[in-house]
Order: C-alpha cells, then sequence, then structure tokens
C-alpha cells in the first residue's frame, strides 16, 4: 500500500508518464521507419547500423535544438544515402573528405522542402555549423542541377514518398504542423521557436506541391500544348510553377539517356557507326549494342564532381553515334523519364 512521504502526506503511485508531444510524434515515427531513438550524452548524433539512432540528451544540446528536429534531420540523411544507409553506421558518413559538404547540402535542400510544405522551416531550421547554408536557401532549392547536392536531394525526395519512409515521415510532419499551430498561439515570447511556424502553402491548382521558382507553367519542361505530363491534367499556363517545375532541359547538364536510365543501345549492322567506331560496338550474336562502361555509354564523357560541380556530359563519337542516339529527342516523354530514373526530376 502507498506509505507516508517524509513530508507527513501520504505518498501516491504514479501510473502515468508525461511526454513531449513532438518527441512522442517523431520517435514513434522513427520506430515505425526502423530506429530505435536513445538519448545520450556521449553524442550529438549517431547511428550504430544497427537500427539505434543515439541523440544527445539534454545536456549536450542547445536550446534551440528539439529532438524531433534531430530525428527529422537524420531521416533527411537516410533518404539522401539510401535504404542501404540503415545498415552503415552514420549512414555511411565520415564527416571528412570531399564529399561530405555536397552531401550536408542534400540533406538540408531536402529538409528545407519537406518542412516547408508543412511551414515548419523555421521551427525545423538545422543548429549545427551548416545553419549558415541553410538560412540563404530560397527559391527554387532544386533547380541547379550542376550542384551535386541537387540531384542527390531529388532523389531523396522520391525516396520519401515509398517504403520505409512512407508513410510514417508524412504523418510526423503533419501531425508537427497540428501540433505547431495551436503551440504558436501560446509561444510567450518573441525568441520562441514557436514563432517561427508560418501557415503551410496552398496546394498547387493541379493538386502537387505549391513551387518556389519565379516562372509559371508555361514555362515547364513537362508541359505540353494545356497538359501536365506530370501531373496527367490540363492546366492554364499562367499558372505558377508548382514544386516539379523544370526550365528548358539542357543535354550537357544531364546525360540521362546515356546513363543508367537505359541499359542497352542496340544498332543496326547498316548503321554507319559500326565501320566509324568498331571499337564501341559488341556483337551479342542476335544483335549489336553499344558498349557500355559500368551504368553508362563507353562514349560518355562527364558528370564527375569537380571544385563543387558537375562537369558538363558530352559524347566523344557525337558526329558518328548510332541512328537510335540521334532519333532520341530532348524533352520527349522518354528523355522525360530518363530524367526521372536516375535521380534528374521529381
Amino acid at each position: 500500500m502507498p506509505g507516508r512521504g517524509s513530508s507527513g502526506l501520504v505518498a501516491r503511485e504514479v501510473t502515468a508518464r508525461y511526454s513531449d508531444p513532438l518527441a512522442q510524434v517523431w520517435t514513434t515515427a522513427a520506430r515505425r521507419i526502423g530506429l530505435r531513438v536513445i538519448r545520450t550524452p556521449d553524442a550529438y548524433a549517431a547511428t550504430d547500423g544497427c537500427g539505434t539512432l543515439a541523440i544527445g540528451d539534454n545536456t549536450t544540446l542547445d536550446a534551440d535544438d528539439s529532438l524531433a528536429q534531430m530525428i527529422f534531420h537524420e531521416l533527411c540523411h537516410s533518404l539522401i544515402e539510401g535504404e542501404a544507409a540503415f545498415s552503415r553506421p552514420d549512414w555511411g558518413m565520415d564527416n571528412t573528405g570531399p564529399d561530405h559538404d555536397w552531401r550536408e547540402h542534400a540533406c538540408l535542400r531536402l529538409q528545407w522542402v519537406l518542412a516547408g510544405r508543412h511551414g515548419l522551416r523555421g521551427l525545423f531550421a538545422p543548429t549545427t555549423e551548416f545553419r549558415a547554408f541553410w538560412d540563404q536557401l530560397v527559391g527554387d532549392v532544386l533547380a541547379d542541377r550542376s550542384d551535386p547536392s541537387v540531384p542527390a536531394a531529388i532523389a531523396g525526395l522520391v525516396r520519401s514518398a515509398g517504403p520505409p519512409w512512407s508513410p510514417a515521415l508524412g504523418d510526423a510532419l503533419a501531425a508537427t504542423a497540428q501540433i505547431a499551430e495551436v503551440a504558436a498561439r501560446f509561444a510567450p515570447d518573441e525568441r520562441s521557436l514557436w514563432r517561427c511556424v508560418v501557415a503551410p502553402p496552398a496546394p498547387h491548382p493541379t493538386g502537387l506541391p505549391a513551387g518556389h521558382a519565379d516562372a509559371t507553367c508555361d514555362a515547364c519542361a513537362w508541359r505540353t500544348g494545356t497538359r501536365c505530363r506530370q501531373a496527367g491534367r490540363r492546366i492554364d499556363p499562367a499558372w505558377p510553377a508548382c514544386e516539379r517545375f523544370e526550365t528548358a532541359l539542357d543535354c550537357q547538364t544531364c546525360g540521362a539517356c546515356c546513363r543508367a536510365a537505359y541499359h542497352s543501345v542496340e544498332v543496326s549492322r547498316r548503321d554507319p557507326v559500326c565501320k566509324a567506331q568498331p571499337a564501341m560496338i559488341v556483337d551479342r550474336g542476335s544483335y549489336l549494342e553499344v558498349r557500355r562502361d559500368g551504368d553508362r555509354c563507353a562514349a560518355l564523357a562527364g558528370g564527375v564532381v569537380e571544385h563543387g560541380a558537375i562537369t558538363r556530359y558530352h559524347c566523344t563519337i557525337y558526329d558518328d553515334r548510332p541512328r537510335t542516339c540521334r532519333d532520341f529527342t530532348l524533352g520527349s516523354n522518354h528523355c522525360l523519364t530518363a530524367r526521372r530514373r536516375v535521380g534528374l526530376s521529381l
């Protein structure tokens, strides 16, 4: 039976425990995605590659940190690195080397887009040394495909719509927005993070997420006449751009059709390329095809990261390229499908 405490009052049995609403939302989301969250004074944020995400406790974090924001940020890292990263400590990142910064930038671009859909960019802003990069993000942060962080962020955004992240991640963001809308009305002072919450943007008229490019549907690569190939419906060309807006395409910043988007380019035995570039042709017996170098055409050059940018693609046998390549049309459905397959389009 309950006894008396030192004050003489009758002690009571504690049958329930308070938990922070956002912490509950995000630890549950992490568990649904496949991560067990623990708190520790010995780390800021770390994964062990075996399903545990360790987040610093209150003695480790700053006043503008929150467990929810920390979990969300780590989930964005997992989206950038892909599902295989769940089995690698710290998502396979070692915080060193030339690739570290652009991978972190990719994570923040993705975080900016996902949080922005719900008006949560202020609440979920990062608090690391990369905050300066976050603070300069504006407009269409996925526009510059020559920046290696942009295709990586696009690939992460595509992954967010599938397992294991969906629907848990979207549910957590929506729940956070609901909690934030109410909490913001009771924020005690201007320094409260709750004051950073804004109303989420209205969806685009097509039903796709609202965009940030200073453009209209008329200038989008996905428009054909008065139809949008992304939304699969008629549009008004004067509508503002949606989240999936893409400006005029440039083959030399893309190269998708010559990369992993298509695994073989068959050629006719009568195609002039067979005599002009015999080293590029492989005879498979029943058919001929252009030689591959890994997941790309052996004639494709460029596409490597140098000085923080992806070098321009070009075909080393362009003047002798096979008929299949000559007939491939910029901006066609096949072209846009290829871009989507390699992560250049949503």
